[in-house]
């Protein structure tokens, strides 16, 4: 008998012995089991196979276990695998978790720049400003009590500075006035969210501005040339200025269009004028027939009939005209919207909510309608804190620093099917 056969046959004999003394089964029974183990495990099953592999893997995971990776490297890579499963936490994850998630790193340099630049735009506004006002003053003005009748003098200085007042005022509000901001201690008031920036309990049509870092009440957006967040407490001042600045461009730009062609073409013609040399040299008989006086060669012509001034005075006309022009374009669009959200009770963030739930009801055959919209007269009477007829005059078209109705952390979410105030 060979020794492989001895020691499977000594196996068996002792395997049998223990089953028997312990009492559990006979011994021909326990010889039987002992008989049918072996025999299984002689057969290439697919329970040995496994076992097998197990061993195999366990032993290689001992060797690897000897040469792990720094600590630094595994945490790296701990951190990567948690960005990559971010895309797909859960399953509400869409196309605009992953846009955002991918975008952060634009995302956080756009707010970055915006937050350290927001005084330059400012600075930008004041000079513009100041240079079309130095205009106004120092070349239109005198120009227009030289040529108008009395009546347009009366008209331009008054609605001139009526309009000046309105912009100044309206800007100065909404860059020192805070935009409004949630509680952060403790309160019964009632939250929707809670913002996972700042971690705290956020009211309806509160959202967190990035650039400010805090979460803003009924926030627009955050306006870079006011250097400051377009929310609950500062809106009508923002809206304002843009209306004013809009009516004041088209004012400048409507009212100087002939002073403009004036100053184009008298630029023109000085252009031409400077072309032309100063001097005509004279030659052959000219000399002899006593044109010049004696020592002069050349025919001096006459000194352009204009000054430095009249050319500075011209190109300051045509850089206002152009700028207020432009601005008056630009702004006037962006006043345009913000009238349309208005008269609709939501502001920009919330027109972008607003589509995509809408978009969301009408897939499931429902219709969508914004809780916060109380009809377009009733919008306007809201937003400007209209509480009665006189109010127009005093609190829309002469300056007013006076608050929006309500507190910010709570809005009525029914429409009001009644005006406010009768009409």
């Amino acid at each position: 008998m060979s020794l492989k056969c001895q020691v499977a046959k000594t196996d068996v004999v002792s395997v049998e012995n223990n089953l028997t003394n312990e009492g559990k089964f006979s011994g021909s029974k326990a010889q039987g089991l002992v008989c049918a183990y072996y025999k299984c495990r002689m057969r290439w099953c697919p329970s040995s196979s496994f076992h097998l592999l197990r061993c195999v893997r366990l032993r290689t995971c001992t060797k690897r276990r000897r040469n792990t990776l720094p600590l630094w490297s595994r945490e790296i890579w701990a951190y990567i695998r948690l960005l990559v499963q971010s895309f797909y936490f859960n399953s509400f994850t869409n196309s605009d978790v992953v846009f955002d998630s991918v975008f952060e790193p634009v995302f956080w340099a756009v707010d970055y720049v915006t937050r350290w630049f927001g005084t330059v735009f400012v600075f930008l506004v004041v000079v513009l400003t100041s240079s079309i006002l130095a205009i106004a003053y120092l070349i239109l003005l005198p120009m227009v009590f030289r040529t108008y009748s009395t009546a347009w003098i009366t008209w331009h200085v008054c609605y001139g500075h009526w309009n000046l007042v309105m912009i100044v005022f309206n800007y100065y509000k909404a860059t020192m006035t805070a935009p409004g901001y949630p509680p952060t201690v403790k309160n019964d008031h009632p939250f929707v969210a809670v913002c996972k920036k700042c971690i705290i309990p956020k009211p309806a049509r509160t959202h967190h501005c990035g650039i400010c870092n805090r979460c803003i009440l009924r926030m627009d957006h955050h306006c870079p040339w006011l250097n400051n967040c377009v929310g609950y407490l500062n809106h009508r001042y923002f809206f304002n200025f843009c209306l004013f600045m809009t009516l004041g461009c088209v004012y400048c730009s409507i009212s100087g269009r002939n002073l403009f062609l004036d100053a184009y073409n008298a630029i023109e013609r000085f252009k031409h004028m400077d072309v032309e040399k100063p001097g005509v040299p004279v030659t052959g008989m000219g000399v002899l027939i006593g044109l010049l006086p004696p020592g002069q060669t050349n025919y001096q012509t006459a000194a352009p009939p204009y000054t430095f001034k009249d050319k500075m005075i011209n190109k300051s006309i045509i850089y206002m005209w152009v700028l207020t022009s432009t601005v008056a374009v630009a702004l006037g669009a962006l006043t345009c919207w913000h009238a349309v959200l208005i008269s609709r009770g939501e502001t920009s963030i919330e027109r972008h909510l607003n589509s995509r739930e809408k978009e969301r009801m009408e897939s499931r055959g429902r219709i969508y309608k914004n809780p916060f919209d109380y009809g377009r007269l009733n919008n306007w009477k809201v937003f400007f804190g209209v509480q009665k007829r006189s109010h127009w005059l005093t609190r829309v078209l002469l300056p007013s620093g006076h608050t929006p109705p309500g507190d910010g952390l709570t809005w009525e979410a029914f429409p009001v099917k009644k005006d406010l105030i009768p009409v």
